[in-house]
């Protein structure tokens, strides 16, 4: 059975792409075909082909199986604005019944999808819809993505609590060293690792540019691989 992950993030611009490539490279390593999909992305630049998103497009390179980029990312918009305000903007709705569709197409070729959300928990993506739609509806179990810099440890535990409190599976959860001149990371991880009970997958450090080999080396994917469907990770807030 394919086991899909909702990679989230405490606020907007704190590695949630690269910490889902590392995840999928973490993943590959260990002999699993891997995935990735973003389906919603806006800040896109207009090419001969489309809508692109960087973002997508290193989710696509990264993916056992590259398939088109309209599966990888089915809702492009090239404001960098909210998605639900970009998609009203050109008349669009952001229909979850295509998105499920697609990643039914995806699951069937892969042992994991990891689903990149955007901006942080709470973004709508319509009027009636928010993220946690998407991932009710593909049944998903969530990874947060913690950016550890001043103020991250408020918005690390309301977006536990949210997550929790919205029905959903919290799998585990990053530490992601965005800021170079945070001097609390270590104090910080360990507030943190003592208040929330899923596991910790990972300390990335803090990069000038991407090296996704070296941020899989940090990721503790055997957590992730001894996870059965329904999980093993308590929603509980200590």
């Amino acid at each position: 059975m394919t086991r899909g992950f909702f990679i989230t993030g405490t606020d907007t611009e704190i590695g949630k792409t690269w910490t889902t490539l590392a995840l999928m490279a973490a993943l590959q390593a260990r002999g699993a075909r891997v995935i990735g999909m973003k389906p919603v992305a806006c800040g896109c630049k207009a090419t001969a082909e489309g809508l692109r998103n960087d973002d997508a497009l290193k989710l696509q390179a990264q993916s056992s199986r590259q398939p088109g980029y309209a599966l990888i990312n089915p809702y492009s918009f090239e404001l960098p604005i909210a998605p639900h305000i970009a998609a009203e903007n050109i008349g669009v709705e952001i229909d979850l019944d295509r998105i499920a569709g697609i990643y039914k197409i995806l699951e069937q070729q892969a042992d994991y999808v990891m689903v990149e959300g955007i901006g942080g928990w709470r973004v709508p993506i319509s009027r009636a819809s928010s993220l946690v739609d998407i991932v009710r509806r593909l049944q998903l179990s969530v990874i947060l993505v913690v950016g550890l810099r001043l103020g991250c440890i408020n918005h690390a535990l309301l977006s536990t609590e949210t997550i929790i409190a919205d029905g959903v599976r919290l799998a585990g959860w990053i530490a992601n060293k965005v800021d170079p001149d945070y001097a609390g990371v270590d104090k910080t991880v360990e507030t943190l690792a003592s208040r929330i009970s899923a596991p910790l997958l990972a300390t990335l450090p803090y990069l000038p540019s991407l090296d996704v080999a070296l941020l899989a080396g940090e990721v503790d994917s055997e957590v992730l691989l001894d996870q059965d469907s329904a999980g093993n990770t308590k929603n509980v807030i200590r």
